[in-house]
């Protein structure tokens, strides 16, 4: 049996992604900017609007494992894909990692329960 910590750390951002789709934002005259679609227009640009500007931000699904920087300033810093920013993510969490232990109770119920399964 394999598993892939770097996979595993791209899917959870995938699913975090589509979570964020689903549930980025409410629908309504506000939030479409409808007003401000009418003032420009259609196919009117609206990247410098100051409303766009303000809000692209919070709209936007932050990754930890996606670079959204300009190509020049992506390539200066080493131009790492996805996939290699996984990996080094997942070694890092697997070197430095320091779970939180049980509590006694917890870890009694179940070393009792693992002592009662092999017991049958």
């Amino acid at each position: 049996m394999t598993f892939d910590f770097a996979q595993l750390l791209i899917d959870a951002e995938i699913f975090k992604m589509v979570l964020h789709t689903v549930n980025w934002f409410d629908v309504n005259e506000k939030t479409l900017c409808v007003d401000l679609i009418k003032e420009i227009g259609v196919g009117g640009e609206f990247v410098s609007h100051a409303h766009t500007t303000s809000n692209y931000k919070s709209i936007q699904s932050n990754s930890n494992l996606i670079d959204r920087r300009a190509r020049d300033a992506w390539a200066a810093d080493g131009g790492k894909d996805m996939t290699t920013a996984a990996y080094e993510k997942a070694l890092n969490i697997l070197e430095t990692h320091e779970p939180t232990p049980l509590d006694a109770d917890a870890a009694k119920f179940i070393d009792d329960t693992v002592s009662k399964a092999a017991a049958k």
